[in-house]
């Protein structure tokens, strides 16, 4: 049986493996999907850029619009091809061929759940045959949905608790007086919601009616 061969692993050859790792790591970026700030830091940059407090139904709609359209006739009828479901950004593996009506339907529904016309109130429901890109549409959204939100125009915030050094008698540890929101909530819910009305009215005055929350 032939010997194997052993390979030295000087500290240099390590050190280049972790310095090319390091490389690979984007500090910068890293930093600007994990932003840490006091409630008075997160009021002030909602106060700047309101669409960080969108609905659900607002963030889908704005991100399907971000990769922007194509209009075209058909038999004299207008069709907006939606250039998200076309899925460049992953190569176009799931990408979606002919289906430019029922989509146009889709996001129409999308558009008007974000304008508050009362379908946000409903069940969205994607019916059809096998193979008619069902779980395809919906992959495509969740796939749409954590490029969008790890990117600056689809930021989304939560917040911690930070607890005392002691609560009563007992000491906390340093490890454990970070509590994160269990349900990842805006943090403009720490607001009671009696006077958030109050308080939003105030963070947004002088702006537009279309810009606030």
């Amino acid at each position: 049986m032939p010997e194997p061969d052993i390979v030295s692993d000087s500290p240099t050859r390590k050190s280049s493996l972790i310095s090319w790792i390091g490389s690979l790591n984007d500090a910068r970026s890293f930093r600007e999907r994990h932003w840490h700030g006091t409630f008075e830091d997160y009021l002030q940059t909602v106060r700047e850029n309101p669409k960080i407090c969108r609905t659900a139904f607002q963030r889908v709609y704005d991100m399907i619009l971000s990769k922007g359209t194509t209009e075209y006739y058909n038999t004299k009828k207008r069709i907006v091809h939606y250039h998200f479901f076309d899925d460049l950004d992953h190569g176009g593996k799931d990408a979606i061929y002919g289906l430019d009506i029922p989509l146009m339907r889709l996001v129409n529904v999308f558009k008007s759940a974000a304008r508050g016309y009362g379908t946000e109130q409903r069940v969205l429901l994607l019916h059809g045959p096998v193979g008619s890109s069902k779980s395809t549409i919906a992959r495509l959204l969740k796939k749409g949905l954590e490029d969008y939100t790890a990117s600056p125009e689809g930021a989304l915030y939560t917040f911690s608790w930070q607890l005392p050094e002691r609560l009563g008698n007992r000491p906390i540890p340093e490890s454990e007086r970070e509590v994160p929101c269990p349900m990842n909530e805006d943090p403009l819910h720490i607001i009671p919601q009696n006077i958030r009305g109050k308080v939003l009215e105030r963070l947004f005055e002088g702006r537009p009616e279309s810009e606030r929350i």
